[in-house]
Order: C-alpha cells, then structure tokens, then sequence
C-alpha cells in the first residue's frame, strides 16, 4: 500500500504545475520539496526522532550539492561524490550506514522521476500550445 501512496502523492502534486499561472515558480519549488520530504521519509521509514536529525544534516548536504557548479561534467560529478563521502558517516550516524546508502539511492530516484514528470508535462503543454493556434489558424511553428 505504501508505493501505492507515494506513487498517488507524487503524481498528484504535479498536477497543481500543468495549471498555467496558478504558482510562481518560489511555490512550485516548495511543492517539490515538500513531496521530496514526504518521499525520502516514506522510503527511508524514518522515525520522527530520525527525521529531526536527519533532516538538518541534509539541509547542509543539499546547500552543498546545489553550490557545485562547472562546465566540466566529470569534475562536477567529482565534487558532487566528495561531497556524498563528506555527509555519509554524518546520515550514518542518524539512519545507519544501510539506509545511508538506500538514500542516495531514492534520492537519485526522486530526481529522475522529477525530470521524467517535468519533460512530460512540458511536451502536453506544448502540443496544447501547438492545438490552441492551429484552432486559431495560426501557421504551426
């Protein structure tokens, strides 16, 4: 029952994004955050006392996965693993070094769901584009 949940959240709280202008864009990053949340916590089966730690130390890893930045894929990749070695025995210390490892894991899930949605909800809304000015007779781009 429970993927079936996290399946049905996820899902769900992307719909609120197809709505043209109903959120800006400060909103929709919240409503990502608050289903990546509700994700990682489901998946790792955090407790509430876990997540009180858990969940500060991953705020610092998150700060720090966002600040790498490079033209160079591989050394971005490379600054991107030191940083996961950096936060490993901290998650550790929290979750255990098993669900450490289950949350790199999930969390690299979570992203390519993210992107997955994202890409499908930008195509339905540029054929809705394409549609709405063909019915207009306007000439298709």
């Amino acid at each position: 029952m429970k993927p079936f949940f996290t399946l049905i959240l996820f899902c769900c709280g992307f719909g609120a994004f197809a709505q043209p202008g109903a959120d800006n864009a400060n909103n929709r990053e919240q409503k990502i955050q608050a289903l990546y949340i509700a994700f990682i916590t489901q998946e790792l089966k955090l407790t509430e006392d876990e997540a009180q730690k858990f969940w500060p130390i991953h705020a610092m890893y998150d700060n720090e996965i966002k600040a790498v930045s490079s033209t160079d894929e591989l050394s971005r990749q490379q600054a991107a693993l030191n940083i996961k070695k950096k936060y490993q025995d901290r998650f550790a210390k929290v979750i255990g070094s098993q669900r450490t490892n289950n949350f790199y894991v999930k969390d690299e899930e979570f992203r390519k769901k993210l992107i997955e949605r994202l890409r499908k909800l930008r195509q339905q809304n540029q054929g809705a584009n394409r549609r709405a000015a063909f019915s207009r007779g306007e000439p298709a781009e």
